[in-house]
């Protein structure tokens, strides 16, 4: 992996490809239900909101020494986008976050997206640790945590607890970068 972008990867039924501005149409119809904000606040947003997000996420980090990489997620049977995942990547760490339409829920896309991005930061040689945020009432996406290898912390921030899994030990800790709340 190279620090001048995500690279695609693949899991069982999913293929992660670098999100683009381009995706935006689709993808405003994919993030179009209300109840996908029920926890982290907001609402969709229309598609030249959607679609300036992405030219900004595209663009990446104004911090040089922070990477902004985000994957829309194509289900490979049907070739249909069905949501994202992403990644703050600062040295050794990155913070990540998914989302999965509602109409693909329940459906075990988001275990395996996010396990598949855990393993692909992790196998890149400078992740060495995962942190996620999850609000303590949203056991589906605590279950999508754990089912990436993720486990709970006594560590709170915004009232979301922290989530990590660390596979060597990654020296001293971060600031947090909330890659959900970034421009």
């Amino acid at each position: 992996m190279t620090n001048h972008g995500p690279e695609a990867f693949s899991t069982e039924r999913l293929d992660a490809t670098p999100l683009r501005a381009a995706h935006a149409e689709e993808m405003a119809t994919v993030l179009a239900d209300p109840a996908l904000h029920t926890y982290t606040g907001g609402a969709p947003e229309d598609l030249d909101t959607l679609r300036a997000r992405y030219t900004r996420w595209e663009s990446g980090s104004p911090d040089p020494a922070e990477h902004w990489w985000n994957w829309v997620l194509r289900i490979r049977a049907d070739g249909r986008l069905a949501g994202w995942v992403q990644a703050t990547v600062a040295g050794p760490r990155a913070e990540i976050a998914w989302v999965i339409g509602t109409r693909w829920q329940g459906l075990g896309y988001a275990k395996e997206a996010a396990a598949g991005l855990v393993g692909h930061l992790l196998a890149g040689g400078t992740v060495r640790t995962v942190v996620a945020y999850i609000h303590p009432d949203h056991t589906a996406s605590a279950a999508v945590a754990a089912a990436a290898g993720l486990v709970p912390t006594d560590e709170w921030e915004d009232g979301e607890r922290r989530w990590s899994r660390t596979d060597v030990t990654s020296g001293a800790a971060r600031p947090r970068a909330d890659p959900r709340r970034r421009g």
